[in-house]
């Protein structure tokens, strides 16, 4: 079962930038047998669970919530068996608990809060 650990969190002003990082083990990072979506969410205070991003094993295709598209980049680094999300141009409603996901396993999240 993937281990999976967030970081990079933190307070922001609105238009700054954070880089979130999720270092994974416990599984094959990178398999070319099998097909997974490695993936960011996000819950903001009092609500419930949403997708941000997601990249593909395989493919490395990438897709991102209407929300975050053209601010946020979801990568990997193979060799490092991490994943990314660059958030840019942060904005109020950005505030949440980051969490990594693969499969069933998610991260223990990392906290992003986004004001002046």
């Amino acid at each position: 079962e993937p281990h999976l650990v967030e970081s990079g969190g933190g307070l922001v002003q609105p238009g700054g930038s954070l880089r979130l990082s999720c270092a994974t083990s416990g599984f094959i990072f990178v398999r070319l047998d099998e097909s997974y979506d490695l993936s960011w969410v996000r819950q903001a205070p009092g609500k419930g669970p949403e997708w941000v991003s997601s990249i593909n094993s395989t493919s490395d295709t990438t897709s991102y919530a209407d929300s975050v598209k053209g601010r946020f980049t979801i990568a990997r680094d193979n060799a490092k068996n991490r994943l990314y999300l660059q958030m840019n141009s942060l904005r109020s409603d950005d505030t949440a608990v980051y969490y990594c996901v693969i499969g069933a396993s998610w991260g223990q999240g990392t906290q992003v809060i986004v004001s002046s």
